[in-house]
């Protein structure tokens, strides 16, 4: 089946006719879009007002199930944990004198370096919609398509923050800033105790590790050990009682996934002896994942519909 024009025009005047079609259906979606513009900044606004929580912040539980290896919670304002109470009931770790568990207290703000990268992003992405509204040209087709691949990129950059991993800001635990701040926790932490707080897409997460110093003559792992790193350091500024519950208490061999690596933690080559992780649901974080998610979907479509009408390819990625 085929289509005809009626009456019939020349060949040059069809094509003329299909570019001033193309260009009126291109100036219509512009102007469309300028209002969807308007709606995804309002979602990233939203987004931006989910994780800058203020006083008197979010309170989460951080408590293993069926046992009390891990039991307490912690406070949430921004991008920093404000306040904690956990305590702790592990084999590799001896509590102080006349207590059960070992206690962990936050005194001071602990900072949420993956939160602040992410709420960076947001700002960034923010950035993008307004130069798209008001400082360049919305007419302009090459130059919003420009502007939408780079408005995706950020926030497929965003979400893979939420996610977590050893590739992120703050996901490595060797390298925290505040290991050695003693002002942090009450009591300060020692050079055998590994606390690390990071986000998934939705909870918080608290890594527990207990660590041993490990053997000078070992084979630092290339993916965990900085290059030119001492191996000959010792574990310093422990109590007689916890060395001699290092050397006597029995040591199980580990069963987490970092048994085999070795790492450069506050100058001291080190190995997990024992390793716990806890996550505790944060509603924020839950609605900033849905939130995202949606922006990132409108943001392809209309890369999409723009590329159709533009004749462009676009590499989309529904995620």
């Amino acid at each position: 089946m085929s289509a005809q024009i009626w009456p019939p025009i020349s060949h040059e005047q069809l094509l003329k006719e299909e570019e001033d079609s193309l260009a009126a259906e291109l100036e219509w979606l512009l102007e469309d879009l300028q209002a969807a513009l308007a709606s995804l900044k309002s979602g990233l606004e939203e987004c931006l007002a989910l994780l800058n929580v203020q006083e008197p912040g979010t309170t989460l539980a951080l408590s293993t199930l069926r046992s009390e290896t891990v039991k307490g919670f912690v406070t949430r304002v921004g991008t920093r944990v404000v306040k904690g109470d956990i305590s702790l009931r592990l084999s590799s770790l001896a509590p102080p004198r006349g207590q059960a568990s070992y206690p962990l207290r936050i005194s001071s703000p602990l900072p949420l370096p993956q939160l602040s990268a992410l709420l960076n992003l947001l700002n960034q992405a923010l950035d993008i919609i307004d130069i798209s509204t008001w400082t360049g040209d919305p007419r302009n087709g090459s130059f919003i398509s420009g502007q939408l691949r780079l408005l995706a990129e950020t926030i497929d950059e965003s979400k893979a923050v939420m996610k977590g991993g050893e590739d992120v800001v703050g996901g490595k635990w060797w390298e925290d800033d505040f290991a050695g701040d003693e002002t942090i926790f009450t009591p300060p932490l020692p050079p055998t105790l590994s606390t690390h707080l990071t986000l998934t897409p939705t909870s918080l997460l608290l890594t527990i590790r207990t660590l041993t110093p490990s053997p000078s003559q070992s084979t630092p792992n290339p993916s965990s050990t900085p290059t030119g790193s001492s191996s000959s350091a010792t574990m310093t500024g422990l109590s007689l009682r916890t060395r001699l519950t290092q050397i006597l208490a029995p040591m199980p061999a580990p069963t987490h996934d970092e048994a085999d690596r070795l790492f450069v933690y506050r100058g001291q080559d080190v190995r997990v002896r024992e390793k716990v992780r806890v996550e505790s649901q944060d509603p924020s974080l839950m609605a900033v994942g849905a939130k995202l998610s949606a922006v990132g979907h409108a943001v392809e479509g209309w890369r999409v519909k723009l590329g159709i009408v533009m004749g462009e390819e676009v590499d989309a990625v529904w995620s």
